[in-house]
């Protein structure tokens, strides 16, 4: 465990050391930025102080790191707030949406997957090669507008872009941030259901991409166990092929599996720019874009710090649940 810890450690020093690199690179002044164009000479100067950029390198990566460790992000220039209490605000809805998917990716990846093994050249296995071929090839932002016209558009079975309609925009008492969980503790089904509706497509979507690269994942690792010898021990032992697959080569394929899931699950959180651009879906990808764009670089780093922590979390959550379903491992 301590090796883990030392890991862990060391990629957090990493992905601060690369996102600090970033923001001296970039080709914007975020001195310009706070001051503006129009500002004297000393007035520049007495800003590029203030912002210790007169500081050594080592210094101001010093100074840096201890803010981030702090919960200090700056201040966006875009909003005039302090960016950890923006990424607060729009976290919980990428939180939200990336979830939603990802449980669709597993309760429809994972089935779909074992049957494709279990059926090898079968109607399923060539129908979820089909699905991952296509989820991987397909751009998600034109998936997106074909769903908003389709969907949306002509047959009207979903909300529209946004987290929720304008009648129950502001009406659910902000507890979790997460707009279903919310409602649900308000005891407001009106308003769940206006939010499901609005979710329902874009997690949807997400939830494509995740399933195509679950159930990919999810066949190879059930054609390798199907092919060991135990499982030929089990099936002359007179077991049942349901037994076989489902008790004996899907509890040893749920190891890895768990790895599969939290990275699909990180990829979602961190991929999800495009989607939330398309359906205007006010989340952490959405926050990042706007501030790049603007020249905001305060929000922007410290959008990407969070994401690369979650990314780092879960692979250590994936970590301990791989020692927890296998104590070998140990």
């Amino acid at each position: 465990m301590g090796g883990t810890l030392l890991s862990l450690v060391l990629t957090m020093l990493g992905l601060l050391l690369v996102t600090f690199i970033i923001g001296r690179v970039m080709p914007i002044d975020p001195v310009l930025k706070v001051v503006g164009d129009r500002a004297t000479q000393a007035q520049y100067d007495a800003a590029y102080q203030a912002m210790g950029l007169d500081q050594p390198l080592y210094v101001q990566f010093a100074r840096y790191l201890g803010d981030v460790l702090t919960g200090d992000f700056g201040r966006s220039i875009s909003t005039g707030q302090p960016v950890v209490n923006d990424i607060l605000r729009v976290f919980p809805a990428t939180f939200e949406l990336a979830t939603l998917g990802t449980l669709i990716g597993v309760f429809v990846g994972v089935p779909l997957g074992v049957i494709a093994a279990a059926r090898r050249g079968g109607i399923v296995d060539q129908v979820a090669r089909v699905v991952a071929l296509v989820g991987y090839s397909m751009p998600i932002f034109w998936l997106g507008l074909m769903g908003l016209l389709l969907f949306y558009g002509i047959l009207g079975w979903v909300g529209g872009p946004g987290r929720q309609g304008i009648i129950y925009d502001g009406m659910v008492p902000t507890v979790t941030g997460l707009i279903l969980v919310d409602s649900l503790i308000a005891g407001d089904w009106a308003a769940f259901k206006d939010a499901f509706s609005h979710i329902i497509l874009p997690a949807s979507l997400l939830g494509y991409y995740s399933l195509a690269y679950i159930s990919r994942m999810t066949r190879s690792f059930m054609l390798e166990q199907l092919s060991a010898e135990y499982i030929t021990t089990a099936r002359v032992k007179g077991l049942s092929e349901r037994a076989v697959i489902w008790r004996h080569a899907f509890r040893n394929i749920s190891i890895p599996l768990v790895t599969v899931i939290a990275l699909s699950f990180g990829s979602l959180l961190e991929g999800s720019v495009l989607t939330e651009i398309i359906f205007s879906w006010p989340g952490l990808g959405q926050y990042i874009t706007k501030a790049l764009l603007s020249g905001d670089m305060n929000a922007v780093l410290g959008g990407t710090v969070v994401i690369g922590t979650c990314f780092v979390a879960l692979n250590l959550l994936s970590d301990i649940l791989y020692r927890f379903l296998d104590p070998r491992s140990k």
